[in-house]
């Protein structure tokens, strides 16, 4: 039945929305267009019929969210708990992963993205810079010692992470005598897909891992981890959300764009 009536949408219109293949659909550029500009539509009918029944004061409806690992379990969920204490008819759909979604081809509202962001016609704010730093158990530095240069890290066990993007071990960032530098961790055991997993790995005693500093600061502060070559730190990578203009967006989606912007940003 909805292929049908696809089909007699496609043929109305005069073009293709979907590319069909015996495995998967997709969408064209045409039907991308169409979903945006008809998700808007909704959107304007709902808020017209919410504003016509006197239900401003009360916000409702869904709002699709992506996000990395890192901030789902860290950094956003407190900022939902509060955000749903506040707003207790909004429904947030939140998708923790680090791939970087789609956002108009798979539906969702915002997301909140690690590094530059890329010219794509959405609208990025800043949220924070998030330092990084060094840490490793007090297990494995009492096994293998305390490197206190970046000469004497390089015989050490390291974690890298295989960065999703390129497939390749990311670079870790270094401050030294006022100079950038980018260092390249060697190491046998590699982790990819859940940059989380060094933390575990070097809370375990396995090796030294680089991480943001607001992942560790509590495990730090009970003991369980220890920072290390603090006098090569200074170095961030900064967290942004991006979503379409502010016209394509529901009143709820505005509404928790707000919140996290208010609450995160310095």
């Amino acid at each position: 039945m909805l292929s049908r009536a696809l089909t007699r949408l496609e043929s109305r219109l005069g073009v293709q929305l979907l590319r069909r293949t015996t495995r998967r659909l997709s969408l064209t550029d045409a039907g991308k267009l169409y979903l945006e500009q008809t998700r808007l539509a909704f959107s304007q009918i709902e808020e017209a019929e919410r504003n016509i029944c006197g239900q401003e004061g009360e916000l409702s409806g869904r709002v699709r969210m992506s996000v990395p690992t890192t901030y789902g379990h860290h950094r956003l969920p407190p900022l939902l708990s509060e955000f749903a204490r506040q707003y207790p008819a909004v429904r947030v759909e939140l998708s923790i992963t680090n791939r970087n979604v789609d956002l108009v081809a798979e539906g969702y509202d915002l997301a909140i993205r690690l590094g530059q962001l890329p010219d794509s016609g959405l609208v990025g704010r800043k949220l924070e810079d998030a330092r990084l730093c060094l840490v490793a158990s007090p297990q494995y530095l009492a096994r293998a010692g305390i490197p206190t240069t970046l000469e004497m890290l390089g015989e050490h066990v390291c974690l890298p992470f295989i960065m999703p993007s390129s497939g390749k071990v990311g670079s870790w960032l270094f401050c030294l005598d006022g100079k950038n530098i980018e260092w390249l961790p060697q190491a046998n055991v590699e982790v990819s897909d859940d940059v989380l997993g060094i933390v575990s790995l070097a809370e375990s005693g396995l090796g030294i891992c680089q991480t943001y500093d607001f992942i560790v600061r509590d495990k730090i502060q009970r003991g369980q981890l220890v920072e290390i070559l603090a006098q090569l730190s200074g170095r961030s990578r900064p967290f942004s959300i991006i979503y379409p203009p502010h016209r394509q967006l529901s009143a709820a989606s505005r509404a928790l764009i707000k919140f996290i912007l208010d609450n995160t940003q310095a």
